[in-house]
């Protein structure tokens, strides 16, 4: 009997590490030797600070960053740009891939939509931009300020959002502080939309 556990211990230690080899070390084999398509470009500073925002707000737990292929659902008919390969990820640490979709997908959301303002808009309230939406607002990403002229919040050096009036305090307007503006930058750097080796 005594003899049978070393056995048993020398199974689990093997299955482990089996198991270790098949889901890391040879991926990471696999992936290392991945080139970068041609048009992707590291991220800016202000891109990751944005990007670190979006980890912090918890974006990930309902938009994906992964535009599936035709036959593995309805990406392509909702027009969300190509599919994604696994060297639009070589500067993505971690990768956020996501497994939920509450919120569509961000793969190529700066292509879809470039605009800064859009993007401001949407994080302090997004149902001024997408009627019926479900996503929460960031308030806290922006600062209400009584409403000054144009000319006094461009000598301060203000980005004013331009925010429905129905949706803006009475008497206020919306600032978008610096955290909501590097946010907006990482959403408008999302954008796959360059062509792979191969295609035209």
């Amino acid at each position: 009997m005594y003899m049978k556990v070393p056995l048993f211990i020398m199974g689990v230690l093997a299955t482990l590490l089996i198991a270790w080899a098949g889901l890391t070390l040879v991926p990471g084999i696999q992936i290392s030797e991945i080139e970068p398509p041609a048009g992707l470009k590291p991220y800016t500073d202000q891109q990751l600070r944005g990007r670190a925002i979006y980890i912090r707000e918890g974006c990930i737990y309902c938009h994906s960053q992964q535009t599936r292929p035709v036959g593995f659902g309805a990406d392509q008919k909702r027009n969300w740009g190509r599919p994604s390969v696994p060297g639009d990820y070589l500067y993505d640490n971690p990768q956020l891939l996501g497994t939920m979709r509450t919120g569509p997908d961000l793969f190529n959301i700066g292509a879809r939509q470039p605009s800064e303002d859009w993007h401001l808009i949407h994080l302090y309230n997004p149902r001024a931009t997408s009627p019926g939406s479900i996503m929460p607002p960031y308030p806290w990403l922006f600062r209400e300020e009584i409403e000054y002229s144009d000319e006094v919040l461009a000598a301060r050096g203000e980005r004013v959002v331009p925010v429905p009036e129905e949706y803006l305090p009475p008497g206020k307007v919306i600032i978008a502080t610096p955290e909501a503006r590097d946010l907006a930058a990482y959403l408008i750097g999302l954008n796959h939309t360059y062509p792979l080796e191969g295609e035209e």
